[in-house]
């Protein structure tokens, strides 16, 4: 999208989900300097204007552009990039190993496979498809 380009945007993330009698398209945006609330309503007031013009979602819905926040889930590579070394914590769909969450420092992955080593030193490794969620842990 050109507008997210000419500003130096990430297009982090996009949701179309339905909430109580609305939908809402979602769109998350982000830059390295962080998203101001200007920012979040350049894009809106473009992507409403572009939207408008070609229609591609026949139903009514709510335009929502934001920030993804601090604590958003690892989704690019990108993101895993700019969270190697640092605290993390994964989310299984089903139990492995007697849990389904684990906290680490990511240590590594690829497009099969995400690393950590936890408190005590162990190594453990997660296939990407096993994965619901995986998330910086935010400490203040």
């Amino acid at each position: 999208m050109p507008i997210l380009e000419d500003n130096g945007f990430e297009l982090v993330d996009i949701e179309f989900k339905k909430e109580g009698a609305e939908q809402y398209l979602r769109i998350f945006i982000d830059k390295p300097d962080g998203i101001t609330i200007d920012d979040c309503e350049l894009v809106s007031r473009h992507l409403s204007d572009k939207l408008d013009e070609i229609d591609p979602i026949p139903q009514a819905y709510i335009l929502e552009v934001s920030s993804p926040g601090i604590d958003r889930p690892l989704k690019t590579q990108r993101d895993f990039e700019r969270s190697m070394g640092k605290q993390v914590e994964i989310k299984l769909y089903k139990q492995s190993m007697g849990h389904k969450t684990y906290k680490g420092t990511l240590v590594g992955f690829d497009d099969e496979r995400v690393e950590i080593e936890t408190v005590d030193n162990q190594h453990l490794s997660f296939g990407i498809k096993d994965i619901a969620l995986i998330k910086p842990i935010i400490e203040f």
